[in-house]
Order: C-alpha cells, then structure tokens, then sequence
C-alpha cells in the first residue's frame, strides 16, 4: 500500500539566541559553543509561543500547501512535547478543532526528541490497518529549552534546544514522497540519565525544589551515561539507518539524503563519512539548534528548498532522544518512477 508525505509546515519564533549569548551565559569560550557545539543562533520561544501553538500554526502551512479541506483529515496525531501549555492535557485534541478537522480523531504520542519517527510509523500501520483512515496529520511544537541551565555543565549537550513547531501530511494512495519503512531502537539501561527531577509523583513540586532548580533538566549519572553513550550511541545511529534502508529495499549507497537531528559537528560528520556521503548530502542545523523531534520536518523543508531533494532521491530521516530511542525512516522522495 503507498502511503506519501503530501506536504510539510513549520513555524519558528522570531526571536534567537546567538552562540556568543549562550557562551557569555555558560562562562565557556565562543569557539567551544559555535565550533564544538555546532551552534551559531537557535530559535527561543516568544510570550505567545507555546507549544501546542506552535504545532497549530505549522499545520495550518501544511494544510494551505497541501490545498486540502480539514474537514477530510481522517486522524490527527499531535508530535509534539510533554511541556506544553497545560501538565495534564490532550493536545492533540486541541489542535484538531483549531485547524477545523472536526471529522477527525486526535490522541498526543511522545518518544522525545524521537517522537516524528515513531509517529510516522504509527500513523503508517493505522492507515494499513484502518481502510477508512485516508488522511493522517502528524503535528507538534516543541520547546524544552525552557528547561536548561546555562550555569549547569552537567547539561551541555543540550544547550542547542530550541523551540519551533513542524508537521506532515500523510495520505493513502499518494505516488509520491512515499514513506517506506521504519527502525526503532531503545533502550531502558538510560531511562532515569536525563530527568526533570521535581514535578511529578516522585518528586512533587516544592517550594524548596523550586529553589533548588530541581525544576530543571539534569543528567544524575553523566560519567556513567557518558561512558555507556560512547559504546552505543554512533552505533546505533547507524544501525537504524541501515536497516531502515534496507528492510526499504535499498541500500545505503543508495541514499541521496540525511535529515538528522541537530547534534555535536563531529557526531553528524561522523554518521555521513560512515555512510559514505558528502557534506552536501545533509544539512547541519547550526542556525536553529536542535528543536527535538522537529528537527527531521525542518531539514527536510531545508532540504526541498535547496534544491538537495531531487524526483528518486532516497531521503533518510533519522533521531535520537534521551531515553534513549533512535530511529530512522526511509522515504522516496518525488513521483513514482515506472521502469
């Protein structure tokens, strides 16, 4: 059965920060966050930027450039984060009757910043499964780097969040932008590296916790994280891609494009000289940071406009997210070639 991305939106705040703010603010060199880190600017949220918001009006692009009435979009699922407008709240479900999909059904799906991924597979199994599921709207917003602290070197890594909102049309029988197949990796040995430690049954949100930033992301174990990162996570990286292509009926010296989250310069340049690819066969987020799972809508808007996505192109999109998932999706980008 062919299952197409009909189109994409993306909304990002107007507002930034530099790589020189954030090293200023991190008392580290200019050079270790535009270098090492791989960040120039990255997008920040604005006083009406919330993220189910910034879904909303991503998906609202979408719906214009697909040229579709709302009302024959069969399912919506909301990609976007836990931290949103509301803690206990189906956004999805407000997002639905904001873009006046009223005959759809809406539920919200997470995976962090691994959460498109999965959710395309999810919404491609539903359309499989469910003859009168036709239409399939995948949107979200994202901005958790509400959550770091610039003044804690524990999370470093993540000083490239950002904030932006993205999605995907996807749409039963369309010849073309076809969605292959999915791989999906996780692991439970990281499940409790990365945490916002108040806030929930464990750790209910005090007053003292307030005062302690326990309100904020933190690594509890970064030696040992570190350590068991560094055996798995280029490897696994890999691993998704090669096996999403292949189980695609490809092979990796097929592939003509990489949409990767944004991460450390080495870390990307390392996955495509491992692929065998150039430089030109990605495109490094170093002017937007990393917006979570945001991150492969965007590089493939990027990537379309460009001119870097050409009709038979195999397009690989491909996330991590603390948890820790990786995934990759395999997708044939343009109109259905007859041989």
């Amino acid at each position: 059965m062919e299952i197409g991305i009909l189109s994409t939106g993306i909304y990002l705040p107007d507002q930034y920060i530099t790589g020189e703010e954030i090293a200023i603010e991190a008392g580290i060199p200019k050079e270790i966050v535009e270098g090492k880190m791989g960040i120039k600017k990255k997008t920040i949220p604005g006083v009406e930027d919330h993220t189910c918001e910034m879904g909303i009006r991503a998906a609202k692009q979408a719906i214009k450039k697909a040229n579709i009435d709302p009302l024959n979009i069969d399912v919506v699922i909301y990609i976007g984060e836990e931290h949103k407008e509301y803690p206990l709240w189906t956004a999805g479900i407000k997002l639905q009757e904001e873009i006046g999909a009223l005959n759809a059904w809406a539920f919200d799906t997470a995976l962090r910043c691994g959460t498109t991924v999965m959710a395309l597979k999810v919404a491609k199994s539903l359309m499989i499964a469910d003859q009168e599921i036709n239409t399939v709207l995948l949107a979200g917003g994202y901005r958790n780097g509400d959550f770091i602290d610039y003044k804690n070197p524990r999370t470093r890594f993540m000083y490239n969040l950002g904030a932006g909102g993205g999605a995907i049309i996807l749409q039963k029988g369309l010849k073309k932008n076809r969605l292959l197949e999915t791989e999906i990796m996780t692991d439970g040995s990281f499940s409790e590296d990365v945490v916002v430690v108040a806030g929930g049954t464990k750790y209910p949100l005090t007053s003292t916790a307030l005062e302690e930033g326990r309100y904020q992301l933190d690594v509890l174990d970064p030696a040992g994280m570190k350590a068991r990162l560094e055996q798995k996570s280029m490897g696994n990286f890999l691993n998704v891609i090669r096996k999403s292509v292949h189980k695609s009926g490809y092979s990796e010296k097929g592939i003509s494009y990489v949409g990767m989250l944004h991460m450390k310069k080495s870390a990307h340049d390392y996955v495509l000289k491992e692929l065998g690819l150039s430089e030109d066969a990605s495109i490094y987020l170093e002017d937007y940071g990393h917006i979570g799972q945001i991150d492969q809508i965007l590089s493939l808007e990027l990537a379309e406009k460009s001119g870097k996505l050409n009709n038979g192109d195999v397009a690989v999109l491909v996330s991590a997210g603390i948890g820790y998932a990786w995934g990759a999706t395999t997708i044939k980008w343009g109109e259905e070639i007859v041989e």
